[in-house]
Order: structure tokens, then sequence, then C-alpha cells
């Protein structure tokens, strides 16, 4: 048997967050999404606060959080850029000095198939936005996840890693020419990686890590996506974020999911007693995703190169040297 094995939960790609969380008691728990204002983050958000938890919300655009949030009971915001170092440090100097266990981190925000820019230090912004940044953020809340006594961290990866693994050679482009796409599904096979290194490193300090894929979902995150892309998928600009019918079939992998639907499997990864003693696994329809048996591009699944226990440690090592970090220093 495989980690990466349905272990039949009994729920589904039409299961929402609410009924995933219905008669779970979050109170006393805190937690953090980042994107956490915006789409499946912000439902997301909403689940695990009406549970009891009290969520953090980290934000690059402060006033529109403000707006989304409104006035949700128990959630508090922050900010963070996830392209900017400093912006990372000082949100999670800030958290820590709370004094706070963290006992769920969902690292949801992120940025897909955007025209090549780069962060200060010169690496490309999607490997930059979806890894790096939450890689550094994951290590500064080290301390705090540890407090929890058993915490989970959640990274929100997309069957899009499928169209790409790491290029370890040139990760940020500087020598290959830049495919929006490909750059895309790297970062989400990092996304998967790091959660399967990660979880070999906590699992002793009883943290436990998931990887998702939470579905096909149009939301705000496709504004980049040309008319062409959204032919592929049987879309148009008539068509705005939440407002493609859910049940529309995506291509071989699936179907077009609500907000809801789509937070749900996160959510499940973050609070699941259906998980115990389990990590470092890819999930998706809210259960653990077998691994992929189709050349299909967005098929079911999980690619090798994403749970490929050796390209994990080289991301680490990767991701330090780029961060010029050491976890938990």
């Amino acid at each position: 048997m495989t980690k990466q094995e349905s272990i039949h939960s009994g729920f589904g790609p039409t299961s929402t967050a609410e009924e995933i969380l219905h008669g779970v008691d979050l109170s006393g728990k805190t937690a953090i999404v980042t994107g956490g204002y915006s789409g499946i983050g912000r439902e997301t958000t909403r689940a695990l606060a009406a549970a009891g938890a009290t969520v953090v919300v980290p934000a690059r655009d402060r006033e529109k959080a403000k707006q989304t949030l409104g006035d949700l009971p128990r959630v508090e915001q922050g900010r963070v850029d996830l392209l900017d170092p400093d912006s990372i440090d000082a949100f999670a100097r800030e958290f820590l000095a709370s004094n706070r266990p963290l006992h769920i981190l969902i690292n949801s925000a992120g940025i897909m198939a955007a025209p090549l820019s780069r962060d200060a230090r010169g690496h490309e912004s999607q490997f930059s936005t979806n890894h790096l940044g939450h890689f550094q953020l994951t290590a500064r809340l080290w301390p705090a996840l540890l407090a929890a006594r058993g915490a989970r961290v959640v990274s929100v990866s997309s069957r899009a890693h499928q169209f790409a693994g790491v290029d370890f050679e040139d990760p940020n482009f500087q020598r290959r020419p830049y495919d929006r796409w490909q750059a895309y599904g790297q970062s989400k096979t990092a996304n998967v990686l790091f959660a399967v290194e990660l979880d070999r490193r906590a699992e002793p300090n009883h943290v436990r890590v998931f990887a998702v894929h939470p579905g096909a979902i149009l939301t705000e995150l496709g504004r980049y996506m040309t008319d062409d892309d959204l032919q592929r998928y049987g879309l148009s600009r008539d068509y705005k974020p939440g407002s493609v019918p859910a049940g529309r079939s995506v291509a071989e992998g699936g179907m077009f999911k609500t907000i809801e639907q789509g937070a749900a499997t996160q959510v499940w990864c973050a609070t699941s007693s259906q998980l115990a003693g389990m990590g470092g696994i890819y999930c998706e329809d809210v259960d653990v995703a077998g691994p992929l048996d189709s050349k299909t591009a967005l098929a079911n699944g999980v690619a090798s190169w994403a749970i490929d226990p050796d390209l994990a440690k080289r991301l680490w090592t990767l991701s330090e040297e780029l961060t010029g970090l050491r976890f938990g220093g």
C-alpha cells in the first residue's frame, strides 16, 4: 500500500467546507490562512471561524480584505506580501509576539499564469509567491506551530502540477524561455514537494503536512487567463468569478466546483480526525489522491515527480539557498 491511496473518507467532490466541519468544535484553536480574503481562501476563513477558530488573515491588500471579510466573527487581519521577505518576517514577528500557538496554517494564496516578473531578489514571481514566500512564512512561524503540540500545515497546490516538475537548474527562467503555464506548474509541484519534505522533518514534533488540489473553481486567481485559455475550458469573458455552474465538465479531471466545494479539501486536511497519523500526502475531492496513471493533462491523481522524496529534499536545499534561511533559524 502506498501513501497515495484513497481512505474512502465518505466525502467527495460535491462536499462543502461546511459539511466537513459539521459537528466539529474548533474553539480555542488559532489558524492562519494566506489568501484568506478571496475565493476559496475566504470560504476557508469563514468555515473555520464558524466552527469556533480564531482565524488570522494576512493580506497584501488590507483594504480589500477589510471589505470582503466584513464582520466575520473571530477573524483578525494582518499584512503580508509574499513577494517581500521583509513583509513576511514582520508579519511572523507580530504573530509570534502574541504568544499564541498556531494549530492550523493554510498556505492558500497564489498567482496563476502571470506574465514574467521577478521579486526583489530576482526570483520568478509565481515560484516566489506560491512556494518561496510560503516556505519562508512557515519557517518563521515554526515556533508557534511547535507550541500547538499537534499542528497541521496545508499547502494548497493544484492539478496543474502535472504541467511541470521543478527545473532545479533554472527554476527562475533565467536561461530558458519563459512559459507562464510551465512556471505555474513548477510552483504547484513545489507546493507538493514542500509538503512531503516538511512532513518528514516535522512528524517527530507532532506537526503534519498535507498538499491539496482544491478543484476547478473560477475565481480571481484566473485574472491572467487569456481568451484562448478560457475557451479551452469552455468559458468566456461573460463568466465572472464564482459564476460557473457547478458540475460542468473540465477536461478529464472532474468538474467545476462552487467556492464552498472548493474549500472543502483544505478544510478537511486541516481538521479531520480521519487523517490522524498521516501526512506528506496529496489530497483531492476530500480524500487521499491516487497516483497519476494517465498522460492526459489535468487528470485525477498526483504525478510521481511531485511526491518523490529525493526531489523533495533537493527542493528543500534549493529553497534554503534562495531564501537565505535555515528552517527554524
